[in-house]
């Protein structure tokens, strides 16, 4: 008799673990949120007084390179947010681009680079004008993250 209930249980048990892989393979998940697009966000500082020239710098350039991104439908958007720093080691400026999803990323230097070149030029000169805005500005770093919707 203990056994008969052990292995009904047993089974009650694989039948109820089964059922619930199966559920989260349909695409139910437990998270409480749905997954959404995914940012790559440069923080940026500028230098005192050289906001604007840095905003200047990467109108060509930057502005240039995204939008035929997006006219090729590599990144969906693309945004520059200004503010004010909390100290002198904070970021005034971000970057940020939205691409779908993560897969996104694959193979994304083969399909960038010819728009690069295209709106910058070859190698050295996109060298140059990376040296060139040491001068004005500092990288503080970079992050991915993904945007959710609170369920």
């Amino acid at each position: 008799m203990k056994l008969n209930i052990v292995i009904l249980i047993t089974a009650f048990c694989v039948i109820a673990g089964y059922s619930g892989a199966q559920g989260m393979s349909a695409g139910s998940s437990s998270a409480p949120y749905n997954e959404g697009a995914v940012w790559d966000i440069t923080m940026v500082k500028t230098k005192p007084g050289l906001g604007d020239d840095y905003l200047k710098s990467i109108a060509q350039t930057f502005k240039g390179v995204m939008e035929e991104q997006k006219k090729q439908g590599i990144i969906m958007d693309y945004k520059v947010l200004l503010g004010d720093s909390a100290d002198r080691n904070d970021f005034n400026i971000l970057l940020m681009v939205e691409y779908k999803n993560m897969a996104a990323f694959d193979g994304l230097r083969e399909k960038t680079d010819p728009i690069m070149s295209k709106v910058m030029g070859g190698e050295d000169a996109q060298r140059q004008l990376a040296v060139k805005r040491l001068d004005v500005r500092e990288i503080l770093g970079t992050k991915t993250m993904r945007e959710v919707t609170l369920k």
